[in-house]
């Protein structure tokens, strides 16, 4: 494989506020054999592609927390769960090359509907097929899906999800999600109430147990507060989106080391559709109004989680939350609106995906470690919105 150098970069890593300036990098097969300053490069070596990076920022691979794959988002991003099976596949190899041009490496998958692959002939959620059908690709993300939603009867549209009706079918369909290949389990905890959690405490502990003993983590959809709760007292790993959280909430999250994923650009994106669309919901006065409280809570609980020390992946929701799949700047941005400093926004995005992953070279730069990592234009640790002007991918 070709010998690469990037000479003359910024590189802004995540791990804290200053930018490197005047780094050179050399990548031999899709590895990176060293990271040096400019002006004090060893020699290359012959037969060295040389890439004036002059002006650029390096940043590492992006990792999408929450994604969707099979889903192309929009404002009637629920109905096109319903979409023909193929269409659905089509939609997945668009996704993957939106995220590749726009420097995602890793795709977090937290649902995808139920179908027959016509890959494999195999009934089961059908980012799974594509998981493996992908991996060792560069030209795809790297792939973990949960496999399809687990809900409550009534959470969720009639065969969207996986839906059951007790605790016991939960348990029961935790553990079919892991005999699928499920990478870990997605759990719906918002119910058909808003405000009452769809299963207890003791219901999710034990589903969550149940996946534990199969050593695959566990995590939450979580829009309100009392699914938030009842999901951290049972001990799930992470939780999603976290829209409504309080401090008792947040330190018990600490305190028991549960994560979250961000999604504060699907708040953004619904409230563009109070323009660009008529549908009530987003463009009624009460619709627009309901929106912007959830907003605020939805920041607050953001700077609750970083105050005491939660651990913040980002992520789009796209597909599954009307985003598209090549907007996590915009989630970086928000992050940064709802008070974490750049390099928090950028780590969130980065490192901090790849710790909740499990996957040490995910999201990260280092000599010795897999060349995944971007160049924008400007620095991302004072303009968050340089990590739109994704120039290159390694």
């Amino acid at each position: 494989m070709a010998r690469v150098l990037y000479r003359d970069a910024a590189l802004a890593d995540g791990t804290g506020p200053q930018l490197r300036v005047g780094v050179s990098l050399l990548v031999d097969d899709h590895r990176i054999e060293w990271i040096r300053p400019a002006d004090d490069e060893p020699d290359p070596g012959p037969d060295v592609e040389v890439i004036d990076a002059s002006g650029a920022t390096i940043v590492p691979g992006l990792v999408d927390s929450h994604s969707h794959l099979t889903l192309p988002g929009g404002a009637h991003w629920i109905d096109r769960g319903f979409d023909p099976t193929d269409r659905l596949l089509r939609v997945a190899e668009d996704n993957a090359r939106l995220q590749r041009a726009a420097g995602v490496r890793w795709a977090r998958d937290v649902g995808a509907p139920t179908r027959t692959d016509p890959s494999d002939g195999r009934t089961r959620a059908l980012t799974l097929g594509l998981r493996d059908r992908w991996a060792g690709h560069r030209e795809y993300p790297y792939v973990r899906a949960a496999g399809s939603w687990v809900t409550r009867v009534g959470s969720l549209p009639h065969g969207l999800g996986v839906e059951v009706a007790d605790g016991d079918g939960l348990v029961a369909a935790v553990t079919r999600q892991l005999d699928d290949g499920a990478d870990f389990v997605k759990l719906y905890l918002d119910g058909p109430d808003r405000d009452t959690a769809p299963f207890t405490v003791d219901e999710v502990r034990a589903a969550v147990d149940a996946a534990h003993r199969r050593g695959a983590r566990v995590t939450a959809h979580s829009g309100q507060l009392a699914g938030a709760r009842n999901g951290v007292r049972a001990g799930v790993d992470c939780l999603e989106h976290g829209f409504q959280l309080d401090a008792e909430v947040v330190r018990e999250m600490a305190e028991g080391g549960v994560a979250m994923v961000s999604t504060l650009a699907v708040l953004e994106s619904w409230r563009s559709f109070g323009q660009t669309t008529t549908l009530p919901r987003f463009a009624e006065p009460s619709g627009r109004a309901a929106l912007a409280a959830r907003r605020e809570w939805a920041h607050e609980s953001v700077r609750l989680a970083a105050r005491a020390g939660v651990l913040i992946a980002a992520g789009t929701d796209f597909g599954g939350g009307s985003l598209r799949a090549n907007q996590l700047a915009w989630e970086i941005e928000c992050l940064v609106t709802a008070g974490l400093q750049p390099w928090q926004a950028l780590a969130a995005a980065t490192r901090n995906g790849g710790t909740l992953l499990g996957e040490p070279e995910a999201g990260v730069i280092r000599e010795g470690g897999p060349a995944d990592f971007v160049l924008v234009h400007g620095d991302p640790l004072s303009d968050p919105a340089a990590m739109w002007r994704v120039w290159l991918v390694s």
